[in-house]
C-alpha cells in the first residue's frame, strides 16, 4: 500500500479529479507544479508561488547535484528548508539530461556518466546515487526512478533499449528506496510512440510496483498531435488507482487534451520562461505583452484573477516595463502565467466534479485556438 493515498473524487469520461495526500499537504488533481529547477521558481519569491494555489513544486537533481552540490543542501537543512518552501516537492532523477545534455553524457548498464556544463567536472548518476541525491539528501517527497529518455523521431529498436535500460533502473531505484511512510517513488514509462512498446513498459512497471506513474518520453519533439495520438494508449495502460504524471508538458491545451485522456499531474518551464520573454497566457490564448497595440491599453491581464500581477498591473504598465528591459516585468509576467496554470487546473477539477468536462474542454479549445 502506497504511503500516499490518492482518492479520486469524480471521473467524466476519462478525466479524473482527486487528491493525493501527503504529510506535507493534500495535492489537489489534475495538478500543474510550477518548476522550481535550482531551488527556486525563476523570478518568484515562494510566497508568490503559494499565493497562485500551487500545491507542489518540481527540483532537479542533475542542476542541485552540481550546484550548490546536494550534500550542501542536505547539511543546510534539505532542500524545503533551503527554499524556505514547506510544501510538497517532486523532484526529476536527471534522466532527461540524459537526452537533452547528450553530448556530454555517457550511458552505461551502470549509471550515466556526465560532464558539468558548469565547469566541466565529471559526476556519475547512477539508479542508487539519484535514490539517495533525491530521498536522502534534498529530502523529496514524490521521487522519480533514473530513466533514460530517447528524443523524437526513434527508431524502434532504440526505443525497446531505453524502456528496458528504465525498467531494469528503476527496479534498482525501488530496491534502494524500500517503503518509506514519507516519501514516494514514481516510475517512468518510456516507449516513444509506439503502442507496444508501452505496453512493455507500462507491465514492467506495474511487476516492480510504484507510487505513483509518469508518462515520459514525450513532449521532446514529436508535436502536439503526436503526443496527443500516444497518450490515447498510454494513460489507460498505467494503474488507474494511482496518480499518472505527463512529466514536462507543457501549453495549457496540452494540459486540457492530457487530462481529456486520464492525466493528474503536470509540470512544465513555459510559464515562467515565456514570462521573462514577455509572453502572457489568456483564457484567449498567448499574447506578445511588447506589441504596440498595447502602449495604451488600460485593462489587465485578467481582472477576475485572484492574482495581483493578473489584476492590478494594466497591460501599457507590462508593456512599458518590457520596452524599458525592467525586471518587474518579469516577475510580474511569471507570477501571471503561473496563476494562470493553477486557475486553469482549478477549473478544470471544477468541470470534472459538475460533469462538463466536455463542454468545458470545447469551449477552451474554441476560444484558446482561435488566434
Amino acid at each position: 500500500m502506497s504511503a500516499f493515498p490518492f482518492d479520486i473524487a469524480a471521473t467524466d469520461g476519462a478525466a479524473r479529479t482527486g487528491v493525493l495526500r501527503t504529510p506535507r499537504g493534500d495535492i489537489h488533481t489534475p495538478a500543474f507544479m510550477p518548476v522550481g529547477t535550482a531551488g527556486t521558481v525563476k523570478a518568484l519569491m515562494v510566497d508568490q508561488v503559494k499565493q497562485t494555489g500551487a500545491d507542489i513544486i518540481l527540483g532537479n537533481t542533475y542542476h542541485l547535484m552540481l550546484r550548490p552540490s546536494a550534500e550542501r543542501v542536505k547539511r543546510l537543512g534539505g532542500l524545503h528548508r533551503f527554499m524556505r518552501w514547506d510544501k510538497p516537492i517532486l523532484t526529476d532523477s536527471g534522466g532527461f539530461q540524459v537526452m537533452s545534455l547528450s553530448g556530454i553524457s555517457k550511458v552505461t548498464e551502470e549509471a550515466v556518466t556526465f560532464k558539468s556544463h558548469l565547469d566541466g567536472s565529471k559526476h556519475v548518476l547512477s539508479p542508487e546515487r539519484s535514490m539517495e541525491i533525491q530521498a536522502d539528501l534534498l529530502g523529496s517527497d514524490i521521487v522519480m526512478q533514473l530513466d533514460e529518455c530517447v528524443s523524437w523521431p526513434a527508431e524502434h529498436d532504440r526505443a525497446a533499449q531505453a524502456l528496458r535500460l528504465s525498467a531494469r533502473w528503476g527496479q534498482r531505484c525501488k530496491d534502494y528506496f524500500g517503503h518509506r511512510d514519507s516519501q514516494a517513488l514514481f516510475g517512468i514509462q518510456q516507449g516513444s510512440t509506439f503502442q507496444d512498446l508501452r505496453q512493455e513498459s507500462s507491465d514492467r512497471l506495474r511487476e516492480i510496483g510504484f507510487d505513483g506513474y509518469a508518462i515520459g518520453g514525450l513532449a521532446v519533439g514529436e508535436g502536439h498531435e503526436a503526443m496527443c495520438d500516444t497518450l490515447d494508449y498510454a494513460a489507460d495502460m498505467l494503474p488507474a488507482n494511482r496518480p499518472r504524471y505527463l512529466m514536462g508538458v507543457g501549453k495549457p491545451i496540452d494540459l486540457v487534451e492530457g487530462v481529456a485522456r486520464g492525466v493528474d499531474m503536470f509540470d512544465c518551464v513555459l510559464p515562467t520562461r515565456s514570462g521573462r520573454h514577455g509572453q502572457a497566457w489568456t483564457w484567449d490564448g498567448p499574447i506578445n505583452i511588447r506589441n504596440a497595440r498595447f502602449a495604451e491599453d488600460e485593462t489587465p491581464l485578467d481582472a477576475f484573477s485572484d492574482c495581483a500581477a493578473s489584476r492590478d498591473y494594466s497591460r501599457a504598465y507590462l508593456h512599458h516595463l518590457f520596452r524599458a528591459e525592467e525586471i518587474l516585468g518579469q516577475v510580474l509576467l511569471s507570477w501571471h502565467n503561473i496563476a494562470f496554470f493553477q486557475a486553469l487546473t482549478a477549473a478544470m477539477r471544477q468541470a470534472i466534479i459538475q460533469g462538463r468536462f466536455d463542454a468545458f474542454r470545447s469551449a477552451f479549445k474554441a476560444r484558446h485556438l482561435r488566434r
